[in-house]
């Protein structure tokens, strides 16, 4: 079965060996046994359920979540030569009933259908029909996070999937997900009934992306700098609003880079082209709320920008995983301020949730906080989340610039009793002129000029402020009160520290020129080390993709990838059995497009 895995993998998708556990998976579910797989974006948990579909006898059944990427999966599959169709609203009744004959007369390998659809009657006898002919080869249950109802991501169609394991247990079901901490795990295990399943967990680490925080000052500014050296690049803009989103997208058009809004107030069909100009379309920015993100399966996506907060670790780690699928070097950046943390807090306290949720999502939101303070290396923190150990990766702000920590239990004091004396009311800004002895209306209006507090804090200046009130903030021992316009206040855990009976250690703020910043936060690219000449053809080669797909209707990732196109550059094969050597190029593909290929090459050569 391993040969003829591997003889697959060579053959139809044109990759010379198998990555991680891949093969360990595609062993165990194509010799019937079921599996829960959690493995980074990008890690190429596709083919865990693709090659062992094409492996057993029958159809797999995908369930995918999301109608508008089918259509795509399905392309990319297509033009590797695997007989592949989907199931959902977008097709008209003939074409259904296409499908169906196809599926019964042995003509399909996988067949994607959305949730909601395998709920209906209609499909339920479809299954019952292929089971009593044998026609079923797996079922693989992609984004199996969405059964999880207090995930991010919750579908509750998700839920009837058990259904699976009772009707139909002598077929293997591989559940799929890019995100999961350990109590997501046990939920996606106990709902989708996969007690018996093996649990595959890869690493979680994606060491291409490079992770980068900064305190929010001028947000705009800030993206405009990190956006500087990557105007042509694909990359996702996330915002907290639909409005910030809608903002931000005329912005960068006005600062001539090509931006597309996406969020659930547009309309559906305003929602689906951008979409598909994103998915299809070089260099397209997509501005986006979280309703745009799950299942996006473009490769060179090459920075994901945060302006807000996300709410927890794991909506953080997915949505910059959607950077650098492809394995090249990619960007996660992201500017945060003391706002961000009141405004996600409030959605916690406002909530309608059980109290229980409330704490799991405030424990999140800390977890997350921890992250953006933390001194130590971004990655460490990260992966330690998914209780995953690693050493520093050198490729994060903090590994590239570290921060320089002091004894803060003195200042931390001096802001505690700030916020005790004033009586626990007022916000950070208030706060910071009592602590700086800054004359003003509403110092004197309550009396807070006349407070041992006032002016103790006059040897740092309100951006340093900011960066220990936050690091306090991050740290549990104040928390800030949106029903209150964001007073400050006490817990439990600052008493000790006002005791004295603990210390404190605190990044040290410092002012950074923005532009120094960008600079040194340069990412190698994709064609940094091609010579002049591999450049030109690898461009040329880029212009013959996009005409070739906007020929067929399909996204230019699915012709070959930024990657397959740099080999050839850089190989520049003159026949088709040089061109099997080129990493993602199948028989299918060289049978398409071979010809064209080589034409390119050797007239580059000439």
């Amino acid at each position: 079965m391993t040969d003829q895995a591997l003889d697959i993998l060579r053959t139809t998708f044109g990759y010379p060996a198998f990555r991680g556990s891949q093969e360990e998976i595609i062993t165990h579910v194509s010799g019937g046994g079921d599996a829960l797989v959690l493995m980074p974006t990008g890690g190429g948990k596709s083919l865990c359920y693709q090659i062992p579909a094409l492996l057993r006898p029958g159809v797999g059944i995908v369930v995918s979540p999301l109608i508008a990427l089918m259509q795509d999966q399905v392309d990319a599959l297509l033009q590797a030569g695997v007989r592949a169709a989907f199931l959902n609203s977008t097709l008209d009744w003939p074409e259904v009933q296409e499908i169906e004959r196809k599926l019964f007369s042995g003509e399909l390998d996988l067949l994607y259908i959305a949730p909601e659809r395998l709920a209906g009657e209609r499909s339920a006898n479809l299954l019952e029909r292929l089971h009593q002919q044998q026609r079923i080869a797996l079922f693989a249950i992609d984004e199996a996070h969405c059964v999880s109802q207090w995930g991010h991501d919750f579908r509750p169609e998700y839920l009837q999937l058990s259904a699976f394991h009772e009707r139909y247990p002598d077929i293997p079901r591989i559940a799929l997900t890019a995100t999961a901490d350990e109590a997501t795990r046990n939920e996606i295990v106990q709902r989708l009934g996969l007690g018996e399943a093996r649990i595959f967990i890869s690493s979680f680490d994606r060491p291409n992306i490079r992770y980068t925080v900064v305190e929010k000052d001028n947000p705009r500014r800030q993206l405009l700098g990190f956006l500087a050296e990557r105007k042509g690049e694909a990359g996702i803009v996330y915002c907290l609003s639909r409005k910030k989103v809608d903002e931000t997208a005329d912005w960068l058009n006005e600062q001539g880079f090509s931006a597309l809004p996406y969020h659930a107030g547009m309309d559906a069909a305003s929602r689906t082209e951008n979409q598909r100009r994103f998915l299809r379309e070089d260099g397209i920015v997509i501005c986006a709320t979280i309703a745009f993100g799950m299942g996006i399966d473009k490769p060179d996506v090459r920075f994901v920008a945060h302006l807000d907060l996300p709410k927890s670790i794991e909506a953080y780690y997915q949505e910059t995983g959607r950077a650098g699928r492809d394995g090249e070097p990619s960007e996660a950046w992201m500017a945060y301020g003391l706002q961000d943390v009141v405004l996600q807090r409030s959605r916690i306290d406002e909530s309608t949730a059980p109290p229980e949720q409330k704490r799991l999502e405030a424990q999140k939101l800390n977890a997350l906080l921890a992250y953006c303070e933390a001194p130590r290396c971004r990655r460490v923190v990260l992966l330690d989340y998914f209780g995953e150990q690693t050493t520093p990766c050198g490729n994060c702000d903090v590994c590239l610039d570290p921060p320089e920590l002091f004894d803060g239990t003195v200042v931390a004091q001096k802001a505690l009793s700030a916020v005790y004396r004033t009586g626990q009311r007022f916000g950070a800004v208030h706060v910071i002129d009592v602590l700086r002895g800054k004359k003003s209306d509403k110092a004197a209006q309550w009396g807070h000029d006349q407070l041992s507090v006032f002016g103790i804090g006059a040897d740092l200046d309100d951006a340093e402020w900011r960066a220990v009130i936050r690091q306090l903030v991050a740290a549990g021992m104040l928390h800030a009160d949106l029903a209150e316009h964001g007073a400050l206040k006490l817990t439990e855990a600052a008493r000790p520290v006002l005791k004295g009976e603990q210390t404190l250690q605190l990044r040290r703020h410092i002012a950074r020129k923005a532009a120094a910043k960008a600079k040194k936060a340069k990412t190698t690219t994709l064609v940094a080390d091609l010579s002049a000449a591999d450049v030109a053809l690898f461009d040329q080669l880029r212009q013959w993709r996009a005409n070739t797909a906007r020929e067929q209707g399909v996204p230019a990732y699915v012709i070959l990838h930024d990657r397959t196109l740099r080999e050839l550059a850089e190989m520049r094969p003159t026949s088709r059995g040089h061109l099997a050597m080129v990493s993602g190029i199948g028989a299918a593909k060289i049978e398409h497009y071979g010809e064209e290929l080589l034409a390119l090459i050797g007239e580059a050569a000439t």
